[in-house]
């Protein structure tokens, strides 16, 4: 069901970007130097383009993982608040568990 709050209650898997960066880190690094040995500028020039941008992604994913459960919330917290039908919002505590107020 949709709720309309997609966008702003988005998760990523960190973990797989990181280590997604740091793959493609190693590629660029290796391209790179490999293209400036061969004597190809023009290649390197795109592969050291391409690292930083990986580095600049890695950075940014670490950044968020560093922040924490804000980023990274655990399982217990689902990735947006249910449509309830009636217009009612979820009664949560301060770490974004449901309360029992029953």
């Amino acid at each position: 069901m949709r709720t309309g709050s997609e966008p702003v209650t988005a998760r990523s898997a960190l973990r797989l970007r990181f280590w997604l960066s740091a793959w493609g880190m190693v590629w660029a690094v290796f391209g790179t130097v490999v293209f400036v040995l061969v004597g190809r500028p023009g290649w390197a020039a795109a592969c050291g383009a391409l690292l930083l941008v990986v580095a600049a992604d890695m950075s940014m994913v670490l950044r968020h993982l560093r922040q924490g459960p804000h980023w990274q919330p655990g399982r217990d917290i689902p990735p947006y608040e249910p449509d309830h039908g009636d217009g009612r919002p979820r009664n949560r505590d301060d770490a974004g568990r449901d309360r029992d107020d029953r």
